[in-house]
């Protein structure tokens, strides 16, 4: 039951973002002081739970894949945020909004596009660790080299933030898995329901707090975001095939370099730019945009996947 409302996550975002927007008065509560922030670290330490030690011994043998996706995830989306926020002429809020997305690590419900998509389950699970460590530095880094054309940025305050919601709950979370296993097994199987309802009520809160913005400039948002993503997909798939990857891992890369952790963009923009209010807005449309746009290219990939397992299965039985 829990695996079915889990898979459903595009369709929770959608919805509560619609009604955030039409009734923003039902949420407007979440946005009260550390709330949105107490609400990441718990996903993020749920992500923690899912992993052990041994994941992070499989980086080292997977290096040229994991190094691949990591380079593009960090060169394709920051500077597509940067370029596409230039191109469309975008107001400085959603620029930097754009930028600081496409900055953040992959997201975690990656990985379950990944598996709808039959792709290389484990390489995205290792590629998501590995950004999400490093965007300890990168996303600070590239946030400031991009967006500091348009407001000034503090580096240091991004890199304590992305420290204090991103590497400190996941090294909890691996802590507890290594030391409390019982627990954690207990746990597991309701974690990605609940990382799925952590990440809805962020967005339910950006939502109401801008739900009159956001409906002004609406076709803006919905514009620089789909690009975003769509383009981010589409170069992903054609880093990993200029590489000279199976398909199984050219999808794998590019839904790791579509999606990204907009939770993490949402959160760093309330706290980082407190005067662009609709910075951390692109963040919330980035999470129900990368979701339905991987969703739809993932059952795309499916049916791909069957219908070359079901011509090889007849080939193999006629040469038995």
């Amino acid at each position: 039951m829990a695996d079915r409302l889990t898979n459903l996550f595009p369709f929770w975002l959608l919805l509560i973002g619609a009604i955030a927007l039409r009734w923003p008065q039902i949420f407007i509560g979440l946005n009260q002081g550390n709330l949105p922030v107490l609400i990441l670290t718990l996903v993020m330490l749920g992500m923690g739970l899912t992993l052990s030690l041994d994941d992070f011994q499989r980086v080292s043998r997977l290096p040229r894949a994991v190094l691949t996706g990591f380079c593009a995830q960090y060169l394709i989306m920051p500077f597509l945020g940067w370029a596409i926020g230039a191109a469309l002429q975008l107001p400085t809020a959603l620029a930097v909004g754009l930028i600081l997305v496409g900055t953040c690590p992959g997201g975690t419900a990656s990985n379950l596009i990944t598996y709808i998509a039959r792709a290389d389950v484990a390489l995205s699970v290792v590629m998501t660790l590995a950004s999400t460590l490093a965007a300890v530095v990168m996303t600070p880094l590239l946030t400031q080299f991009l967006a500091g054309a348009y407001v000034p940025v503090n580096g240091w305050l991004l890199f304590a933030q992305t420290l204090q919601v991103v590497i400190l709950p996941v090294a909890i979370g691996v802590a507890l898995n290594r030391w409390t296993p019982r627990l954690v097994r207990q746990v597991l199987p309701i974690a990605p329901l609940l990382s799925v309802v952590g990440i809805c009520l962020i967005c339910a809160a950006t939502f109401s707090a801008n739900a009159e913005a956001i409906v002004q400039q609406g076709r803006q948002m919905l514009l620089g975001v789909f690009l975003l993503h769509s383009l981010g997909f589409a170069l992903g798939f054609g880093f990993a095939k200029l590489f000279g990857y199976s398909q199984a891992i050219a999808r794998t890369i590019a839904i790791e370099v579509g999606m990204q952790n907009s939770g993490l963009a949402i959160i760093l923009a309330r706290q980082a730019f407190p005067l662009l209010p609709l910075a951390a807005a692109i963040g919330a449309i980035s999470g129900v945009m990368h979701s339905l746009v991987g969703s739809f290219l993932a059952v795309i990939w499916r049916s791909q996947a069957q219908r070359q397992s079901e011509a090889v299965q007849p080939h193999n039985s006629l040469t038995m």
